[in-house]
């Protein structure tokens, strides 16, 4: 098995019912349902992408599996942003690929950015791949899935397409979350990234329409909703809202039925502060920033093509605490940009150091032809990447544990998921400032509750992710 990649577990949760999907159910009964699995690589944006997916393919009929190798057609969602997501989704693919040619499969489709990016290439050294679609390619699954020929379209141009409430989802999230895409593609030229070639230009959803997809989940008893983007907080420009995403906001505080709306993916130059003041006032609205900030050396965003300085970067998490009391802030960064000098990562541990954030993300710098930065001259070594990672996540690891350590005693609301991965003695959850998989949790040593469950909590121990808690 591939290393790093594992089944989606589906739940049948399905989305919106209408005559047109009963249609289209009984269109399939003149022949046998095909059984399918997929395996979905990558961000929560491109998990979206998979459940719509796995939504139409069960509107039409067909039978969805949790274990791909055990379904007729295997579907492989890729990532292609950074080297590391490139090699995991190959060896997935060459991993079904397998599983094509020694077992049950019958058709292997690969969708998502690496099919956008690579299909020449994919279908040339993977013969066992029958079709790929690329991001824009999401309705087209079940004519791919049924046998029809299907070849990215990207020669053709940028992506257009985003998803709509009325099209139908099976949630691959636990019960009690899910996320929600409030837009697609970017506008932005960051030098590093290849976003905008694979996903396209900014384009955003009406609220109308994403308000009408969170009743539609909290109407299937979810409670906490994460809206993602490529760029979160530029959610609106594009259908002539100002601070659209503020007005979203106010909107989904008020849908009955969900405990919490967290916001992922801000970007730094559209912060505003109708925004940060939507979040400090909707109650439902979780006091948490996530703002990737890249760096803090001027001379290397001016070379990542980032229109922020490191003054104002500091300005801005000062004016996000004064404006959002309590909130946490969240940021990833790059190391071993070329160029990175020994001075130029020294300041970027003085600005973390200074900004006091409540988790990070260390990235090292990943080469991707296509974009500015790949022509770039003064590559930085390897193992000094490496090193530099280390000492930021080091430097970083120091202020949380500070910051838990005072958080011992408070009275808390926790999210209850389940039991700790080591033992069942304990039960593992979230605050409202912790976002699932990137963050740290809460290990909670006395009391009893089920996942899903929302408990108040004492803090009695601090470590330098998790906390420990007991049931009040």
């Amino acid at each position: 098995m591939a290393e790093g990649w594992t089944p989606v577990e589906l739940r049948r949760r399905a989305g919106p019912s209408d005559d047109a999907a009963d249609a289209a159910a009984l269109s399939v009964a003149t022949r046998d349902p095909l059984t399918v699995g997929l395996v979905s690589l990558g961000c929560p944006k491109n998990l979206v992408d998979g459940e719509v997916m796995l939504g139409q393919l069960q509107r039409r009929g067909h039978t969805l599996v949790a274990d791909a190798r055990q379904a007729d057609v295997i579907v492989v969602n890729t990532c292609a942003f950074i080297d590391r997501a490139k090699q995991e989704s190959v060896d997935a693919v060459l991993e079904m690929a397998r599983q094509k040619f020694a077992g049950r499969a019958q058709r292997l489709v690969v969708t998502g950015c690496l099919a956008q990016r690579y299909d020449a290439e994919l279908r040339h050294e993977i013969p066992e791949i029958d079709a790929t679609l690329g991001t824009g390619q999401v309705a087209d699954i079940v004519a791919a899935v049924e046998g029809e020929p299907r070849v990215t379209d990207a020669h053709e141009g940028p992506p257009t397409w985003v998803y709509d409430h009325t099209q139908p989802r099976v949630l691959s999230t636990p019960p009690w979350l899910a996320y929600v895409k409030i837009s697609e593609g970017c506008d932005y030229t960051c030098s590093f990234c290849i976003i905008p070639t694979l996903r396209g230009r900014h384009r955003s959803r009406p609220v109308e329409d994403v308000v009408a997809e969170v009743r539609s989940l909290a109407a299937r008893e979810v409670k906490e909703i994460i809206l993602v983007a490529q760029d979160s907080t530029r959610y609106g420009l594009d259908l002539g809202l100002r601070d659209g995403l503020a007005t979203l906001l106010g909107r989904l505080g008020r849908v009955d039925g969900i405990r919490w709306i967290r916001v992922m993916y801000a970007y730094p130059a559209t912060l505003s502060d109708p925004i940060l003041d939507a979040m400090a006032s909707e109650d439902r609205v979780v006091k948490y920033v996530d703002i990737p900030l890249q760096h803090a050396s001027e001379s290397v965003l001016k070379r990542m093509k980032r229109p922020t300085g490191k003054g104002h970067l500091l300005g801005m998490v000062e004016r996000i605490r004064d404006r959002v009391p309590g909130v946490a802030v969240r940021t990833s960064f790059i190391v071993g940009f070329p160029g990175e000098t020994d001075r130029d990562f020294e300041e970027l541990l003085a600005f973390v150091e200074a900004a006091q954030f409540d988790n990070v993300g260390v990235f090292t710098f990943s080469d991707e032809e296509g974009t500015t930065s790949f022509d770039l001259p003064d590559r930085i070594a390897p193992r000094v990447k490496e090193s530099r990672k280390r000492r930021l996540m080091s430097l970083q690891k120091r202020i949380a544990a500070r910051r838990n350590r005072r958080r011992v005693g408070e009275t808390v609301e926790v999210l209850v998921e389940g039991t700790h991965a080591d033992t069942d003695l304990l039960l593992r959850g979230r605050l409202s400032t912790q976002a699932p998989e990137i963050d740290g949790s809460v290990l909670i040593n006395d009391g009893t509750a089920a996942p899903g469950d929302f408990v108040t909590c004492e803090v009695t121990e601090a470590h330098p992710y998790d906390l420990v808690a007991r049931i009040v």
